[in-house]
């Protein structure tokens, strides 16, 4: 019987020795697996995250080549005519003044016309189409001036004879992209919707090299953004509701240039905050927006111009946004600071 029993012992003993070393292989092979699919699983996320980066290049390029061959194709037609119109005006205008001057000769020296003529000129009010004819060619020269305003800006705008970096005058880019946004700025009396006010602040910067026509686009995000969070601010609705764009640009202590766009509008709910700049990521309802403006703003400014683009808000007291962009300085003295290991 004790034999029997130092046997079964033994088995016993033998099986549980194989049973836990059986266990150990099993849970040696779940880590294995599992580190395996964390690790596939992060691959997957870094190969998701780089499809959605370069889906946002491709959008973003064909976007801009096609913006910027647009906007110059109408700018060059626009010009053509125009320039011909306003060329004509002053030598319209000094025309006229001479015929109206060689009116009054005749009205001088044969002060009483025969009867037709008389006829005529009291049906006629000479002086008022005289008065209205000069007021009319002040109002064509203004018009004819706006339009070569916005030509210009048209062409500031997709610098799309500037594809390269070039230093440029980053307030001509403001200013254009502005011109190009007076509509929403200052919309029609019978539209029901508010002016904007635009306050601007441009510090002595000087020409910084960058990608001009790429940099206008943030530009035109930016502020569109900031005109939309303005127009669905409820409170736009009370009577001492003033909405407001700040521009700002200077060097910063580091010798960067920044770019401040900051709104008195809705504002940006911080859990959105974290989502800003990720494509496809948008607040608007569908069909109002992709969600790809702030995303190719950012790649724009980061990966283009190797700068920043940050965001502030709070709900309710309106959204500002720094783009800040490395200078020649800026690089030469972030490459003198001594290196850490």
């Amino acid at each position: 019987m004790e034999r029997t029993l130092d046997l079964s012992s033994q088995e016993l003993l033998a099986a549980n020795s194989q049973m836990q070393t059986l266990l150990q292989t099993v849970e040696a092979q779940v880590v294995e697996r599992t580190t395996q699919l964390t690790q596939s699983n992060a691959e997957l996320e870094q190969t998701l995250h780089e499809l959605r980066q370069t889906q946002t290049q491709l959008v973003q390029t064909e976007k801009m080549s096609s913006l910027g061959q647009l906007v110059a194709g109408v700018a060059h037609e626009i010009n053509n005519p125009v320039s011909f119109i306003h060329g004509n005006l002053t030598y319209a205008n000094q025309s006229v003044r001479s015929l109206v001057h060689l009116l009054h000769l005749y009205q001088q020296h044969y002060p009483t016309p025969v009867t037709e003529i008389q006829d005529e000129l009291a049906d006629l009010d000479l002086s008022f189409v005289i008065e209205d004819l000069y007021k009319m060619f002040i109002s064509m020269q203004s018009g004819a001036d706006r339009i070569k305003q916005i030509v210009l800006a048209l062409r500031n705008f997709s610098r799309h004879d500037e594809s390269a970096m070039k230093p440029v005058h980053l307030e001509e880019g403001i200013e254009s992209t502005l011109q190009l946004l007076q509509h929403r700025l200052i919309p029609a009396a019978d539209s029901g919707l508010p002016t904007i006010q635009v306050f601007k602040n441009y510090g002595s910067l000087p020409k910084i090299a960058c990608y001009a026509g790429q940099l206008n686009q943030v530009l035109m995000h930016l502020l569109n953004n900031a005109i939309d969070a303005l127009l669905e601010d409820p409170k736009r609705e009370q009577s001492n509701y003033r909405p407001s764009i700040w521009i700002e640009t200077r060097l910063n202590e580091n010798h960067s240039a920044e770019i401040r766009i900051a709104d008195n509008g809705i504002g940006i709910a911080p859990t959105h905050q974290r989502r800003l700049f990720d494509p496809f990521f948008t607040t608007k309802p569908v069909g109002a927006g992709t969600g790809l403006s702030l995303s190719i703003a950012y790649q724009i400014i980061t990966q283009q111009h190797q700068g920043k683009l940050e965001c502030r808000s709070t709900p309710g007291n309106g959204t500002e946004f720094c783009i800040t962009i490395p200078t020649e300085a800026s690089l030469e003295l972030t490459q003198d600071l001594p290196r850490t290991a």
